[in-house]
């Protein structure tokens, strides 16, 4: 009696799971669909009866009125911004994390205060001196201005500093025994023993600057520097009345962000389980 009522909890547990999952990727497989879908029958059906290209071959070029929408400029502009803010982002959180972690400097523990001092205050009231910066340093439609005003992030420096605690600290005395400097033990010895919380610190990063409205759209102002997510909210006016390519361009947004997730998912399983402890 007991071995059947603990499998019906099993069944259910699954059954549950099954259903929350659908949930979670219902808006994407909806996105995919439609954006494949004949135009008439867009947000009509759940499933589509009738399949068709047109709304991917509209998006670039196929149609006179999107002949001119820079999709792939836009889609490099992306990659480009978004992978260099993260690796800056990565790389200086990954430093200033060890040394509040492990270096014992003058100021030390008021440096670690304010940082979580300035966690509690949301990012926008920045953005008002960061648009004066950028402006006084002619930084305005340039991949520099987009970037350097986002290449610091207080989180990931948080995240380190707390990891590199758990860290032995008769591991780096040996190191340094044997010669070792702090930006040795830091690459060569750390970094390879934080590879699952940097995947973990890495993917957030990247998810949140690869869909940064508010910023790109403030410093980009033309096609040279215009990302994929501007280029999608701009054709929220113009292109309304054209449902089926704005889910092709939503696809376009989000699709490489999963497969990114999918392919370091194990290492960022890892990292969260440390992340949760």
């Amino acid at each position: 009696m007991v071995g059947h009522k603990k499998k019906g909890k099993t069944i259910a547990l699954y059954i549950s799971t099954i259903i929350f999952a659908l949930i979670m990727v219902f808006p994407f497989i909806y996105l995919v669909l439609n954006s494949f879908a004949v135009w008439n029958e867009v947000d009509q059906k759940i499933i589509p009866a009738h399949f068709t290209l047109r709304s991917w071959t509209f998006l670039f070029g196929g149609a006179t009125t999107s002949a001119a929408v820079p999709w792939i400029g836009a889609f490099v502009h992306t990659f480009i911004v978004a992978t260099i803010s993260t690796v800056l982002m990565v790389v200086i959180g990954l430093m200033v994390g060890y040394a509040l972690a492990k270096v014992e400097f003058r100021g030390k523990k008021f440096v670690d205060n304010f940082i979580l001092f300035q966690m509690f205050f949301p990012a926008i009231i920045l953005l008002i001196p960061q648009f004066l910066l950028i402006t006084h340093l002619h930084m305005l439609d340039t991949f520099a201005g987009m970037i350097i005003p986002t290449m610091v992030s207080l989180w990931a420096i948080f995240m380190y500093t707390n990891f590199f605690k758990a860290i032995p600290d008769t591991l780096l005395e040996a190191a340094k025994m044997d010669g070792a400097t702090d930006l040795t033990i830091l690459f060569r010895i750390i970094l390879p023993m934080s590879k699952s919380i940097t995947t973990v610190i890495f993917l957030f990063l990247y998810t949140d600057r690869w869909t940064n409205l508010l910023w790109d759209m403030i410093v980009s102002k033309s096609n040279s520097t215009i990302t994929l997510n501007v280029l999608v909210s701009q054709m929220f006016g113009p292109y309304a009345s054209y449902p089926g390519p704005m889910y092709a361009a939503s696809v376009l947004l989000t699709l490489p962000l999963i497969i990114l997730f999918l392919l370091f998912s194990k290492r960022f399983q890892e990292g969260m389980q440390f992340s949760l402890k």
